[in-house]
């Protein structure tokens, strides 16, 4: 059995040597710029005759656009003049708003564009965000990316400060690398996105990266953040229109299902088609019908060794859509009373078809509302289903909310379920030291038959998040026994938990630290029937680099207890019994930067684990010797010793991507894991002649090793043609 007995003393000696090497940059970090209040306006030019989308701006309408050239660095000094020069335009005609950008570059040879394959995170390349704020309320908006090869990237504010990038909306985009540097233009068509048509002014905001300075650029930012809080008025926009806001999607698809083991092949061709209409700008309605899921992406695999389930993002196009406007609470996970995994997918993961899917969602004055109702199909013992979604949320004061939600349907059970609860968010981005101040409080209540009484949950959190200098939190959650959200997601019922973190990040100015955090952070969950402990958690991070050069570095120590009610059955053969156990644990952690060709990291964690051991590593690679191919590796190890037995799990994964063109990718993933002791093939063949139209072609492939011996056998094969193209009018 391999452990790692001297990882502590380890952890400690390398502790001492990196903080006494780090202070004394700390010491010397320039202080904080005085807060001061910076706000900026432009005046949007009208034009009639749109430009041609080709990474050029070489019309003469660009050059009546006003420029924008005052930006600033955010990283690594802030409101630093940049170290390279950058010239924004903007204009807008009756269908679309377009933003053109001449990003100059002293080394255009050395801009990072490794990234080609569209939709495709360009977070290792110089790149360029407009970020909107239509409604002018610093509340929600959209943020669109582009790199130095035109790939688009793009998401959805999920509230000021949070994020959403799996949404994705129609829009063009093109770039070029010249001598000078490289040029982008962007055009975002008004029926993409929801806007208020009684507001002249919109909100905005301009960033770009130099990725191999590690250099991040604004037009406006607070606190070293460019999220909702820090926007620019871009005036003037009037008489602009979606058309009759009206996008018709036909599906269709053929698929072709082999089960092994003399199972005859069903073959089946799909049509399916989706709906969206913009009663207002600011409200959209969608219909589904006979949903077609078969071409998004499959689940990363994942090992668990612990008692309670596994939690899995939602991939899936029609429920992303307007995601921000169902959000509850601000809860990541537990506690959640709507959850869209819960529809259209088993309790084992496998797809279960939608006959038709209806939303409203979008902004009535200052309320935000969304409604959903989906018809699930029936399999297996459970009954066809429908389940209803309700959303209303009031804004409030200048940045703060309050709302609730309503949820009835039970998909997994043929057993009625509703689930009522009321929410108050609070937000003040401009606390003091420039940092920003979230809180927010929530409480729920589900009705299920034969669970009467001890069925609500309630919660509060409060946040000062901060870039730079001290930040923390707290909060309490408590989840009764009988609490039951059957669209939702909750992991533990029964439980009190109360939970809090503080730590301090320096930023040196000089030598090759770029960041150097230091924090702890406390969790501890009760059964609320006895307050004996179920779960407690002290983690100490004891430092976290980060590099100039985008490499990092991570030290840390945790001491957990569990408490075990009833057995655990950890592995085959091996169970963990009821009692109160103590473990400490210790990590080491080393990230390379991924503006290079070739990055990767490794985590090594030790210690003890339920009166016995354990040990792991993690480690993941990536390699991109151009922009038409990359190979991503990973494999987490875990060597396990208790009392009951030994045991050890192993996931890999293996991704390789060769990208023909901006339009065109091959996408293969095959992934392994030792507990199945199955191995999953995906194979995506994906065309995107333009944003709105595409084309897959997708096999999926499973084999299994159901007697343990190394061999394994086919279990399942699919073959899966998927055409849908975007009518707009």
């Amino acid at each position: 059995m391999t452990h790692l007995p001297t990882l502590p003393l380890v952890v400690l000696l390398l502790s001492g040597a990196v903080l006494a090497a780090a202070l004394p940059f700390a010491a010397r970090a320039q202080p904080e710029r005085p807060l001061v209040e910076i706000t900026k306006s432009v005046r949007i030019q009208r034009t009639a005759e749109p430009p041609v989308i080709d990474g050029v701006m070489n019309e003469e309408i660009w050059l009546r656009a006003p420029v924008i050239d005052d930006l600033h660095q955010v990283n690594p000094i802030e409101y630093a003049a940049p170290t390279e020069r950058t010239e924004i335009r903007v204009l807008y005609g009756r269908d679309a708003l377009y933003i053109g950008a001449r990003l100059y570059d002293s080394e255009p040879e050395r801009i990072n564009a490794r990234i080609l394959r569209q939709n495709q995170p360009i977070g290792s390349d110089d790149r360029f965000f407009v970020h909107i704020d239509p409604f002018n309320t610093r509340r929600g908006g959209y943020a669109f990316g582009v790199n130095a090869n035109g790939v688009r990237y793009d998401g959805i504010y999920e509230g000021p400060t949070d994020r959403q990038f799996d949404w994705d909306g129609i829009w063009q985009a093109a770039a070029s690398i010249d001598e000078q540097g490289w040029v982008v233009e962007i055009e975002i068509p008004f029926k993409t996105i929801s806007f208020d048509p009684s507001a002249p002014n919109w909100r905005m905001n301009f960033t770009r990266n130099i990725e191999r300075r590690n250099e991040s650029i604004a037009w406006l930012s607070r606190n070293r953040s460019t999220d909702l809080s820090a926007m620019g008025d871009v005036r003037g926009i009037s008489q602009i229109e979606q058309g009759r806001g009206l996008d018709i999607v036909p599906t269709a698809s053929a698929r072709e299902r082999r089960p092994i083991g003399g199972n005859a092949a069903i073959s089946e061709v799909e049509p399916s088609i989706d709906v969206f209409y913009k009663v207002t700008p600011q409200l959209n309605a969608s219909l589904t019908l006979n949903t077609d899921f078969s071409a998004v992406d499959v689940d990363n695999r994942q090992v668990n060794l612990t008692r309670f389930s596994l939690f899995f993002p939602e991939q899936r196009d029609f429920f992303l859509q307007d995601v921000d406007i169902f959000r509850f609470g601000q809860l990541d996970q537990d506690g959640r009373p709507f959850f869209s995994r819960r529809l259209g997918i088993s309790a084992r993961g496998q797809e279960v078809p939608l006959d038709f899917g209806g939303k409203l969602s979008g902004r009535v004055g200052r309320f935000d509302v969304g409604a959903l109702a989906v018809r699930q199909e029936a399999h297996g013992d459970i009954d066809a289903t429908t389940a209803f979604v309700g959303r209303v949320a009031a804004n409030v004061l200048e940045q703060s909310s309050v709302g609730m939600i309503v949820t009835h349907g039970n998909p997994g059970s043929n057993e009625d379920n509703s689930v009522g609860g009321v929410d108050f968010r609070y937000l003040n981005s401009r606390f003091a030291g420039g940092r920003g101040l979230e809180g927010v409080a929530w409480l729920q209540q589900s009705s299920t038959p034969g669970l009467d009484g001890d069925d609500s949950a309630l919660g509060f959190n409060m946040r000062v998040p901060s870039n730079s200098g001290l930040r923390g939190g707290f909060g309490m959650t408590r989840i009764e026994e009988n609490y039951n959200p059957a669209l939702g997601f909750v992991r533990r019922t029964g439980i009190d938990q109360i939970r809090f973190d503080v730590g301090h990040t320096w930023r040196p100015q000089g030598g090759f630290i770029r960041t150097f955090y230091s924090g702890f952070n406390y969790n501890r969950i009760d059964w609320l029937d006895s307050g004996e402990i179920q779960s407690e958690g002290l983690n100490l991070q004891v430092v976290d680099i980060n590099l100039n050069s985008q490499d990092s570095f991570g030290l840390s120590y945790s001491r957990d207890r569990e408490g075990l009610r009833r057995p655990f059955r950890i592995s085959r053969g091996i169970v963990i019994e009821p009692g109160l156990y103590t473990f400490d644990n210790y990590n080491l952690s080393f990230r390379a930067g991924n503006q290079r060709a070739m990055g990767g990291g490794v985590f090594l964690n030790g210690g003890e684990f339920y009166n016995g051991d354990r040990s792991s590593v993690g480690t993941f690679m990536n390699w991109r010797p151009s922009r038409h191919f990359r190979t991503n590796l990973s494999y987490q190890y875990n060597e396990i010793d208790l009392p009951g037995g030994s045991f050890a799990t192993r996931v890999a994964r293996v991704t390789l991507e060769a990208v023909f063109s901006a339009t065109l990718s091959w996408i293969n993933q095959i992934q392994y894991d030792n507990v199945s002791e199955t191995i999953g093939v995906n194979s995506r063949l994906h065309w995107i002649p333009r944003a709105g139209r595409e084309a897959f072609l997708v096999l999926n492939h499973s084999l299994a090793d159901p007697d343990r011996d190394n061999s394994f056998v086919s279990t399942f094969s699919e073959v899966t043609v998927k055409y849908s193209y975007t009518f707009r009018f």
